[in-house]
């Protein structure tokens, strides 16, 4: 079995924000996450949103850190009053369990609650990664997927 990575959170930097776009500009990465901007190519538009983000306190961006490396981004934003969550991985590193150690170590700094998850119905690692960290799925929805160009189910978590 291998061993729970070992993962660091930090909060998110003005200068972390270039790897997190080159994380999402890969195409599987845009397809599993459904929700994307309309064009997630556009650099500008990418950092002129996240920066902004930085600044914003209702929102608390962690970047994750394993062996000294920035793999991915977690964050808590709100959404019509409602607390969510949000990660980014590296693909080239999904399915080692990072988005679910990061999770669990973010939920402990981050004490709003509930706090709710969602993710595209095909999404099965990201529903692993909210279920190994005790969201209940609550509910279902559907939504334009920027990503795929239709109307998709999104399945909706909730942590108490």
């Amino acid at each position: 079995m291998n061993p729970k990575p070992d993962i660091q959170l930090r909060p998110t930097e003005e200068a972390d924000l270039e790897h997190f776009f080159q994380f999402q500009l890969d195409k599987d990465a845009i397809y599993m996450a459904a929700f994307t901007p309309e064009n997630p190519t556009d650099k500008t538009a990418y950092l002129t949103k996240y920066t902004k983000h930085l600044n914003d306190p209702t929102i608390n961006n962690q970047t994750i850190i394993m062996d000294d490396v920035i793999v991915g981004s977690v964050a808590k934003f709100e959404r019509e009053g409602d607390a969510e969550i949000t990660y980014l991985i590296d693909k080239n590193l999904w399915g080692k369990g990072i988005a679910t150690a990061a999770l669990k170590k973010f939920l402990t700094i981050e004490i709003a609650r509930p706090i709710f998850g969602r993710v595209a119905f095909d999404n099965l690692g990201s529903q692993k990664v909210l279920e190994n960290n005790s969201f209940i799925k609550i509910g279902t929805d559907h939504f334009f997927a920027n990503a795929r160009q239709v109307e998709i189910e999104e399945l909706i978590y909730k942590l108490i």
